[in-house]
Order: C-alpha cells, then structure tokens, then sequence
C-alpha cells in the first residue's frame, strides 16, 4: 500500500516510511512500551548509582529547610523559586527522612521523563526515535546524578520537551494544548528565565509558521505557550511583590546574588563542566577530560544526521523534504534558545544548566542514532564502530555519575565533622557560625545561623578552609578538623 503523496504533511505528522509504504498503526504502541521500560531502568539506574542516603546538598537544604522537619530556615534569596518546594513538599512537609525523600524524588524524576518523551510518539516519523531519545538523554550522567536531587533542572527540561512535543502534535485540540501549557508552567514555576526563553521560539514558531497556523490553530497554540508561561511565572511575581518590592527589584537582586548578568562567553567553562565539578565557578585550575567531550562530538553529529535523515526519507516519499524535518528544526530552536543566556550571559557554568537543551537536541540525535544503525546493518566495520562508541559514551556518563555520587557523598560528611568539632568546644543552638565558603550547609547542619562572612555580627564560631582567621578573631582558639575529605578545615571558637 503506498501513502498518499498530493500534499505536503503537517510538521509533527508522521511522514511515511522510506520506499513509500505508510507508518506502522502499531509503531507508537510498541514504542510507547520501550519508553517506559526505557523510564524504568535510567530509575533504576539513578538509584544504583548515586546513593539514596547522601546528605541534602546547599540547594537542596534550601528548598527543603522551607519545611518543619528540615527547619530551621535557611534564607531564600531572590534568584530561587517555589517550584522544587512544591516538588517536595509531598513528604518534606511531614517527615525528616532523607531517604524517604530521595526515594520520592526517584519515582518524580522517572515520571518526568515519561511524561517529557510521551508526546513524541506521535510526532516523530519514526515512534522508535523517542524512547532512544530518553535512553540518550537519561543516560547522561547529570540527570542520572540528580534524579534523587531537590533541584529544578531535569524538570524544567522535561517541560520543555513535553511543551514542544504537544504543541507540535498533528491532532491540535484542548488536552494538547493543555499538556503545552502545563508543561510550560512547570518550567517557569521551576526557573522562570528558562520559562521565557523555551516559549519565545514557541510563540514565534505559533504565529509564522503556516502549518502551525492552519486553520486557525495558531490562536490555540499561542494561548497555550502565553497561559503556560503566566501561570508558572504567578508565584514568582507575587513573591517579588511581597519579598521584594517588585519585579524590577527582585531581577536586580537576583543579578547581584549571579555575580552580574551581562553578554559573555562561557564555552569555555562549560566545556570544563561537562565531568564536573558540579558547580565551575570559578574554573581556574580544572580541565575538561577527552572522554567527557565525546557528548559534544556525539550530539551534534547525531543531530546533524537525523535531520538529513528526515529530509531524505521525505524525497523517497515525494514529500515536501522541509515538513518530516520541521518538528526537528522546532526542537534544535527551543534547545538553542535554552542554551543561549548559559552560554551567552551568565560568567560560570554548571552541568545541569544545559539539560533542557540536551534533552530537546536527543530527538534528532535519536533520529540520527537510528539512521546510522540502519546502514550499519550493510557495513560491518561500521556496525563495529557504532558499536564501539554507543558502548563507550554509557560507560564513561555512569562512571561519572558513580563518581560524583561518592564525591558528594565524602564531601558533605566534612559538615557533619566538622559539627562534631563546633560541639566537642561548646558551639550548640542557639548560635551563629560564619565560614569562608559553605556557609549554609555547614550553619544547617550544625543548627547555627549562617551570618554573612563580611558583616559586622560577631558570630560564636568561624569555619575556615585553607584561609586565616579575620582579624577580629585571630585571638580565638583554632581547632582543626580531622579527616575531612576536602582538606583545611579550622574552626575558630569564640572564647
């Protein structure tokens, strides 16, 4: 049977298959059950591999501190937003338990990712594509590292391609739209300059694109990005309203807290982040190894080839060549448009702000991936090294993810250490500690108020690392702090 060819298909219809023949009714069933077990295992996977027990890490302690059970509060600055307190509020509101937590925060992120790759199956020409495209996004080592984590990143990038996929979906009505604007809500609740950067190509792409535009459908589309993005941004506007005095204000505050928004290049910094460390701020002294840059030889290679691939398999059928690739050409926008203010504007880096990028750009890299294992069926020793590398990039993103798990794990124990000290020479709550970095984590953990390092409130205790006492406690009794994973750390108590 061959497929109709007297017009060109909808961007997200599925194109028909090379040689003509139409798609397989069965093809997003059966792909929507490899999604899942794909969901299922990267859960799995997480779980193995970055331990359920670490301790709550600075942002987290933030987020979480919002509730009782992790009280006292820790202060909550103008760059951060209620979304990851609503993810976790759920068992955070009740219990103390970081397992339990962690345990929540597992089953939450496999969820996402389903819920992220979902929409797909229907736009993609081949259905197969999406869940290799969770497989290659979910096998990354930073969502592996933070899918038992408090932090906003990974939801914000399943959003972001929940948004995309049912906007681009080739039978637009309410439950569609809905899914785009609920998707985008979430990415705006969670980050809300991610919110607008992911909408704007959305909206634009709604409003100029004449398949998009068919029938009126625009007016749907275009509400949907606009009422995702109002309805995430709600919370965050009240906030500055409240907290803040305004918009502009809590923007400026925000700024400051970054270290200053303005037009610089980061590459450099996020090619250094890509095996860590989690936060490279600064990045002096750190290089990037050869074998975590193989993602960014991989991806867009691979994002190159599946949009060759879309554009060839619409010329065997006589379709238009630019409809098959223009669902594609959506997502690479979106993906560069969330990529962008990291790349662009903001002076450090950190791994998992590229996430929604990475994420969008894996479905044409899925594309691709498919692409080249067909003509590897042909091509022995090109079966052999795609073999070779498709083996290689998992390995070298779970060793990383194993690593950092047990970083993080030896690292935040230094806190706890270094509370044992504080206790052993009388510094117990109430009370207040000042640090040379680590302030928050190191203050909640040891129940003390975090003072700021340069004001003037004399605290009961100064944690050092590698530095030297202020010149108003030089006096103080130093004490070290033994067996510590990060080496250096003193305290000073106040006699």
């Amino acid at each position: 049977m061959t497929a109709a060819t007297d017009g060109p298909a909808a961007p997200g219809r599925p194109a028909p298959a090379p040689g003509g023949t139409a798609p397989d009714p069965a093809a997003p069933r059966r792909a929507h059950r490899r999604l899942l077990l794909v969901c299922a295992a990267v859960t799995v996977l997480a779980a193995l591999l970055v331990p359920v027990t670490l301790p709550l890490g600075w942002d987290e302690l933030v987020y979480a501190s919002r509730f009782g059970p992790y009280g006292p509060p820790t202060p909550f600055s103008a760059p951060r937003t209620r979304g990851v307190p609503l993810l976790i509020a759920p068992v955070a509101s009740w219990s103390d338990s970081v397992l339990l937590l962690r345990l929540w925060l597992l089953l939450l992120s496999g969820a996402a990712l389903w819920l992220g790759f979902r929409p797909w199956l229907r736009v993609l020409p081949r259905p197969s594509a999406v869940w290799v495209a969770a497989a290659l996004y979910g096998t990354l080592w930073v969502p592996l590292f933070y899918a038992n984590s408090a932090m906003p990143n990974h939801y914000t990038a399943m959003g972001a391609v929940a948004a995309t996929g049912c906007l681009l979906h080739p039978r637009p009505g309410r439950a569609r739209y809905a899914g785009a604007a609920a998707g985008l809500a979430v990415v705006t609740l969670m980050r809300p300059n991610d919110g607008v950067a992911v909408a704007a190509p959305l909206l634009a792409a709604a409003l100029a694109v004449p398949a998009l535009r068919a029938g009126g459908r625009w007016r749907g589309r275009s509400l949907a990005v606009v009422a995702g993005v109002a309805a995430g941004a709600l919370p965050w506007v009240v906030e500055a309203q409240v907290r803040f005095g305004g918009v502009p204000e809590r923007l400026a505050r925000a700024g400051e807290t970054q270290g200053g928004i303005s037009p610089v290049l980061s590459l450099t910094a996020h090619l250094t982040a890509l095996d860590g460390p989690l936060l490279c701020r600064p990045c002096a002294g750190d290089g990037v190894r050869l074998p975590a840059l193989g993602w960014w030889v991989l991806l867009p290679a691979l994002v190159a080839l599946g949009l060759w691939a879309a554009r060839r398999a619409g010329a065997a059928t006589g379709a238009d060549a630019g409809a098959g690739r223009a669902p594609l050409w959506l997502a690479v926008a979106v993906a560069a448009a969330s990529m962008a203010p990291y790349l662009l504007l903001v002076p450090y880096a950190a791994p998992r702000f590229l996430l929604p990028g990475y994420a969008l750009l894996a479905l044409p890299a899925a594309l691709g991936l498919l692409a080249a294992a067909d003509r590897a069926r042909r091509s022995r020793p090109l079966a052999a090294a795609l073999v070779l590398v498709m083996a290689g990039q998992p390995a070298v993103q779970l060793t990383l993810a194993h690593a950092h798990g047990s970083i993080q794990e030896r690292a935040r124990d230094d806190w706890r250490k270094i509370t044992e000290v504080l206790r052993e020479h009388g510094v117990a709550p109430p009370c207040g500690i000042k640090a040379t970095s680590m302030t928050i984590p190191l203050a909640h953990t040891a129940g003390c108020a975090p003072l700021e390092y340069g004001s003037p409130a004399r605290p009961d205790a100064v944690v050092l690392r590698e530095a030297e006492p202020p010149e108003w406690a030089r006096d103080w009794p130093l004490h070290p702090v033994p067996d510590t994973y990060n080496p250096g750390w003193r305290v000073a108590v106040r006699p």
